[in-house]
């Protein structure tokens, strides 16, 4: 096999696991956010609050406002409210 060959098949094989990677994490953060919201809310807001902060570029503070979680209005855990009693 030629050397280019070779390159090609390394940069697919490199594709392919960084598809299963991203496919795996999303998969990951699906359940977690289904079985755990409390969790999930915590770390969103642990990951968006270092990128809010002033000083930091605009598509930063853009990118935290993104991934921090929404105000809750009331609930029991934080989360959906779906256990919360009325």
């Amino acid at each position: 096999m030629s050397s280019a060959s070779t390159h090609a098949l390394d940069f697919a094989l490199l594709a392919q696991y960084a598809v299963i990677a991203v496919l795996v994490l999303g998969a990951a953060a699906y359940v977690l956010h289904d079985r755990a919201p409390a969790l999930s809310r915590k770390l969103r807001v642990a990951i968006a609050i270092p990128l809010v902060r002033e000083g930091k570029p605009s598509w930063m503070r853009t990118l935290g406002r993104r991934i921090a979680p929404p105000v809750v209005k009331g609930g029991s855990c934080g989360s959906c409210s779906g256990c919360a009693p009325d």
